[in-house]
């Protein structure tokens, strides 16, 4: 459905998977456009529980500010389980979280970020938006060539091409760490962004909600934790 709008409202579609970086993103967004939707992909992830988030996660984040809830509008699920028919990776299969002879991390889903900006910006299209905001980031990440920025631009100029319509891809987290992604939050959201981030979102790739850190919740080991553990340590020293 084509939503119609006054070409003076500035208008942002969000990749908001639930996780940290995404929250972040949201919050990112509202602060900067009169009218933010958000879209969320089911790909078959091991770390589903993530999904489960998002709406907990949408609610906090109107409640902190005024603006921020007149600004949050409609979420869309998208459905892109063919990622996990097209073969085996430690984020849609029980395998182990490893370096693939590649010399890629075996969570790397190949096609992800490039499907959901895809899908993403068709969307956009029918929604009257031109902007996608992503947490995509170079800094601190598991070595994804789809987080790169120069992929990301590309990618951006596909979509423009591609779909007729002026299209850019914002990433505030590309060229911060973890550390600055918390001090981000704090400096958007205040504590109670923080604590939001804490309690709702999900990161962990094995889904554990069941281990609660300072940090938030999961198991401790895998590579989304331990990146979202060391920058908490480096945010909290720096404060």
């Amino acid at each position: 459905m084509t939503l119609q709008t006054s070409p003076s409202v500035t208008r942002a579609l969000v990749l908001f998977s639930g996780g940290q970086d995404s929250a972040t993103c949201l919050a990112w967004a509202l602060d900067r456009f009169d009218a933010v939707e958000t879209i969320g992909f089911d790909y078959g992830q091991r770390h589903a529980v993530e999904l489960s988030c998002r709406e907990k996660v949408r609610i906090g984040m109107a409640s902190l500010k005024e603006s921020w809830a007149s600004r949050l509008g409609d979420d869309h699920m998208i459905d892109a389980t063919v990622l996990k028919s097209l073969g085996e990776t430690a984020m849609t299969h029980d395998v182990a979280i490893e370096t693939t002879d590649a010399g890629l991390p075996s969570t790397f889903v190949p096609g992800r970020n490039l499907l959901f900006l895809t899908l993403a910006g068709a969307l956009g299209v029918r929604r009257g938006v031109g902007v996608l905001v992503g947490g995509m980031c170079e800094t601190d990440y598991s070595g994804y060539p789809d987080c790169r920025n120069d992929t990301i631009q590309a990618q951006a100029e596909t979509l423009r091409l591609g779909l007729g319509k002026p299209m850019t891809i914002e990433t505030p987290l590309m060229y911060i760490d973890k550390a600055g992604t918390w001090a981000m939050a704090l400096e958007l959201g205040g504590q109670g962004l923080i604590d939001l981030i804490v309690e709702d979102t999900h990161t962990c790739y094995l889904g554990d909600r069941t281990h609660r850190h300072d940090w938030g919740y999961g198991c401790g080991t895998c590579p989304a934790c331990e990146l979202r553990a060391a920058g908490w340590d480096r945010w909290q020293v720096s404060r």
